[in-house]
């Protein structure tokens, strides 16, 4: 996307290509009649911009993984302690709610028991351990 997307503003008339067509017609099959068993990998930075994709893929996936930057949302409303890890505070109630909602529907959703932790931003000085300490982030 970031290395096509930018070009788009100098060309008057645009238009997506035969592949992103074939891969939409893929991903639309994909979801309105699912082969099974179907796991779906869900990651990124905020619950808030995949609240309407989490609520769909929730009804219609055996199991959702959660990973990413949004996983610790979903691990801090279970109660799970994620030291300055990246949460989107204002959807912790969402998080719980699908977790719940997973439960109820005999769903399997997911999220990393082991993470990587670092003090600060330096790809040098990280571990690996299953809780994350305050004043580390994961």
């Amino acid at each position: 996307h970031a290395s096509t997307e930018g070009v788009t503003h100098f060309i008057p008339i645009r238009a997506a290509g035969f592949l992103m067509q074939k891969e939409l017609d893929y991903l639309a099959g994909a979801v309105s009649d699912p082969k099974r068993p179907f796991v779906v990998i869900l990651g990124g930075a905020k619950v808030s911009d995949k609240i309407a994709v989490t609520q769909r893929l929730i009804e219609i996936a055996d199991t959702l993984i959660i990973g990413g930057g949004m996983a610790y949302t979903f691990l801090k409303s279970q109660g799970r302690n994620i030291g300055h890890s990246l949460l989107d505070e204002e959807n912790l109630s969402f998080a719980a709610e699908m977790i719940n909602k997973a439960k109820t529907e005999n769903k399997s959703l997911l999220l990393p028991i082991d993470h990587v932790i670092a003090e600060k931003f330096d790809p040098e000085d990280t571990r690996i351990t299953s809780q994350v300490p305050d004043g580390w982030m994961g």
